[in-house]
Formats: structure tokens, sequence, C-alpha cells
């Protein structure tokens, strides 16, 4: 699917004004407040230092409210991962990047008049807020479809 410059621009101002109303949001699940910097914008945009493609960004632009809507409701963690990873700039001394533990929590709900199920991750760096990182569909897209099951999932 090709975007329009003039169709991506729309949804990235919108997905952007959107965010920047919203500085934190109440997480049920950890009972405290996730905070919307602009590390988690940028990561909507960009990944391991490379600009995401605009077919990728506006997805993700368009997810971002339901994304939002998610992390104010969820109760529950669907998935959890803690990671040494390099977090920072390169030291002008060495040129080694600090390592820090870092903790990803995945919340997936079904959304949306078409029931797309989608996946909100938050990020902690050491004992730092937990904020906003991302949002993704939760399974793969297929022609523009994603198959939500309604039975048999145990299977699947």
């Amino acid at each position: 699917m090709e975007i329009n410059q003039e169709s991506f621009i729309k949804i990235k101002e919108r997905a952007e004004k959107l965010y920047l109303n919203k500085k934190e949001i109440y997480c049920p699940y950890f009972q405290k407040k996730v905070i919307l910097n602009s590390d988690g914008f940028h990561h909507l945009q960009f990944s391991s230092r490379r600009e995401r493609n605009k077919n990728e960004q506006f997805f993700k632009f368009r997810l971002l409210q339901s994304a939002l809507e998610i992390i104010g409701k969820s109760g529950t963690i669907q998935e959890y991962r803690k990671i040494l990873m390099p977090i920072g700039k390169k030291s002008k001394q060495d040129g080694f990047v600090k390592m820090k533990e870092v903790e990803f929590w995945g919340l997936v709900a079904i959304v949306g008049e078409r029931s797309k199920k989608i996946k909100a991750i938050l990020r902690r760096v050491g004992d730092g807020n937990i904020t906003f990182w991302s949002v993704m569909p939760y399974s793969k897209i297929k022609n523009g479809e994603q198959k939500i099951f309604t039975e048999g999932i145990e299977e699947d």
C-alpha cells in the first residue's frame, strides 16, 4: 500500500498533536502513570537509528490512539522482557556505550470497529519512569487484513 505525502503529513500531525497533548496516562496494571516522552514518539519514526519507511510510520501513527487507550485500561500484561542493552551515545574517551538494564512490557488488546489486535509497548531504563515506547500489530498483516480468531485460539 503506497501512501501519498498529503495523507502521511495529515496522520503524522494528528498523531503528534495527540501525543503532545498527553504527558502521561494512568495505567491500572502498574497503578501509576506511564510517561509519554519524546523517545516514544521518535521510536514510531525511527528504529536502530534509521528512519522507518513511510508505510510503517503511517501504520504506527494510525494505531497510536488505540495504544494510548490500551495503556489507560490494561489490568494485565501479556509480555515481559528484561535485557541489558546499550543506551545513549558512545563515550568520547573509549568509544563504548554504557549498558543498562531495560524492561519492556507488552499490553495486547483487540480494538476498533474492524477488531484489530494490537500491542502497546512500554519501556523502563534502569529504575527510571515507565514510558510509552511503541505500538504494533500483534500478528502478521497480509493484504491489509489481520486475521482474528473467534474459536480455537488455544491451538494457534
